[in-house]
């Protein structure tokens, strides 16, 4: 990724309604990917779920946050699937990252 860029770091707490969750979590997630400025998700869900976004803007950000599916999404989320979220909005700067050849696995 080209840097400096955004993160955009959801922190939620589920509730036990999983009507129509999966399915508009995939959606958002492809919708998402066309949206100028995006560059990329990352998701992880235990207790706690984590989902970081990669945008090249805060204005891409912005655009994403107004989108008229997304602002749905928003609403259900708020109404049905989360007890508590959080979102952070991060300039990167610097990353770096490690991944193990195949032959030393």
């Amino acid at each position: 990724m080209i840097k400096p860029y955004y993160a955009v770091i959801f922190t939620s707490i589920r509730t036990n309604d999983e009507n129509g969750y999966n399915e508009m979590a995939v959606n958002m997630e492809k919708l998402a990917a066309e949206q100028p400025g995006f560059l990329g998700v990352e998701s992880a869900r235990n207790e706690i779920g984590i989902t970081v976004s990669y945008w090249e803007s805060k204005e891409a950000i912005a655009n994403w946050k107004a989108h008229i599916d997304h602002l749905f999404a928003q609403q259900k989320g708020m109404k049905d699937w989360y007890t508590w979220y959080k979102v952070r909005i991060c300039l990167v700067e610097r990353e770096y990252d490690f991944e193990k050849s195949p032959e030393k696995k």
